[in-house]
């Protein structure tokens, strides 16, 4: 009997969407789920622009499945939790802008998962959480990075200490996702955003994601000059001379 996948992956035109698909166990990340993740971001087609990523039935993803984890001498366990950085680095340098599609509980490394997408939509059922301090355990899967660098290090700070759960509207405030829908809806709103950014030339979403998050970590005087790279390359590219052309003409009329 061949077990059913715990993560699909669905091209439907230039897009890609991706989904957690252990609904009964709100998406907990399991081993499973880490190589379904694995496989599903290597050898994304050429024709894919934007990748949608979500998770099955009524929640995002619960965060790591301790049902599955066992003590570990230290070594393991960084190895462990370094194989989840190299994941998750793929998933936000996999080329192409990622869009996560939330509702439900987003907790723990669910979170981690989703501070690696670009663009974070949230129902009002969404709900942020980090209780890694009452299971005596610490975020591993680049959170005090990726998540740090949303909400700043001291906000981090006080979710792991205090594990409260952060309702939607707050979650906005602070920067974990960038839109709030009704019940429902944040799978068709991450596909309206998916095309509307899958209209952008190709380069210029190539730098956005790739040329900002590099700036960021550079002394201000290198990171303008990697600024007026970037800023050359897409200048010169036919995209924009195509873009520049456009626009040009459409103002004439």
């Amino acid at each position: 009997m061949v077990d059913e996948p715990v993560v699909t992956r669905e091209i439907k035109d230039n897009l890609a969407i991706i989904a957690l698909d252990r609904p009964e166990k709100r998406n907990a990340l399991s081993n499973a789920i880490f190589v379904g993740l694995q496989e599903a971001f290597t050898d994304i087609p050429d024709s894919v622009d934007v990748v949608i990523i979500t998770g099955k039935g009524d929640h995002f993803c619960a965060g790591l499945d301790l049902a599955e984890y066992k003590l570990k001498p230290a070594y393991e366990g960084m190895l462990y939790s370094r194989w989840g950085h190299k994941l998750f680095d793929s998933i936000q340098y996999c080329g192409r802008p990622v869009i996560a599609a939330m509702q439900g509980a987003v907790i723990g490394g669910g979170l981690e998962l989703a501070s690696c997408a670009h663009i974070r939509v949230a129902d009002r059922t969404t709900f942020y959480q980090l209780p890694e301090g009452r299971r005596g355990i610490f975020l591993g899967g680049g959170g005090t990075v990726r998540i740090a660098r949303l909400i700043g290090v001291g906000r981090l700070t006080e979710m792991m200490l205090t594990g409260r759960r952060i309702d939607v509207d707050r979650g906005e405030q602070l920067g974990l996702s960038h839109y709030v829908v009704d019940p429902g809806k944040s799978m068709e709103t991450a596909l309206e955003i998916a095309k509307n950014v899958a209209a952008n030339a190709k380069i210029s979403n190539y730098m956005m994601l790739n040329a900002l998050s590099m700036i960021e970590d550079m002394p201000a005087q290198a990171g303008l000059f990697a600024e007026a790279v970037a800023s050359a390359l897409t200048l010169t590219s036919p995209d924009a001379q195509q873009g520049i052309d456009a626009f040009l003409t459409r103002n004439k009329k």
